[in-house]
């Protein structure tokens, strides 16, 4: 019985296109949360403020490399209205956060998050940080604390979206923080997953790191395919209201 299981179990795996899978220590993050090491794969599909409205029917479905990005709007740090619709001709790259989050920390305490979005952003690349934090759950912030955030950590992304509601973030089924998103000028998604491959909380691991998403939106910036389109996650999980 416990052979067949095994079996059973590794059958599902390969069914989904799955060859590494590792659950990683996600102590800090408050409460359950799940981080996984990635899988390369290219075509493979994966799971979805001032309130958000979203522009689309939120009904769960399945959101796709190679297919057009869920389109919403969204109000930003300062008060102002995003909608995916007006940044299309630019490449977007969407960015889930948690500042309370160790594996936040170490990417923005490394300066690699902020070192990205200053660069892709200085080619014309939108960069659209969200908190998707419910309020009372681990980083949920005011518009003031996401504007504070950003000037003390020398961030630079285009905003700073409060999904204080979890539209946004369960429209695109945003998993963990952090949960990368690059999108083409055509608004086609053509990336998404974890910031890099290397799942730890150790700030120093960024050097030796293969970042997913400079690959993805310099290829993108080329007009050429993304080799790894979609990878899996790993972070805290974004703390949606119950």
């Amino acid at each position: 019985m416990k052979k067949n299981l095994r079996q059973l179990n590794w059958k599902n795996l390969a069914i989904a296109g799955i060859t590494t899978l590792t659950v990683i220590s996600t102590v800090g993050c408050e409460g359950s949360s799940n981080s996984a090491n990635q899988t390369n794969s290219t075509d493979n599909s994966a799971p979805q403020a001032q309130s958000s409205p979203v522009s689309q029917n939120t009904e769960t479905q399945a959101v796709r490399v190679g297919s057009p990005a869920p389109t919403f709007t969204a109000v930003d740090s300062n008060g102002k209205s995003h909608s995916l619709s007006d940044f299309k001709g630019k490449t977007v790259v969407l960015e889930w956060t948690n500042h309370e989050c160790p594996f936040v920390k170490k990417h923005y305490d490394s300066n690699n998050m902020q070192a990205l979005q200053k660069e892709k952003t200085g080619k014309g690349v939108v960069w659209l940080s969200v908190i998707s934090s419910a309020p009372g759950q681990q980083g949920n912030v005011t518009p003031q604390k996401a504007n504070e955030l950003t000037k003390s950590r020398n961030a630079n992304p285009t905003a700073v979206l409060i999904d204080t509601d979890g539209k946004v973030g369960r429209l695109y089924q945003a998993r963990t923080t952090p949960h990368m998103y690059v999108i083409d000028s055509n608004g086609v998604l053509q990336y998404m997953g974890a910031i890099d491959d290397n799942p730890s909380k150790n700030p120093e691991d960024v050097k030796t790191a293969n970042n997913y998403v400079r690959a993805a939106v310099d290829s993108v910036l080329k007009g050429e395919a993304v080799k790894t389109s979609t990878t899996q996650p790993y972070g805290c999980s974004v703390k949606y209201a119950s």
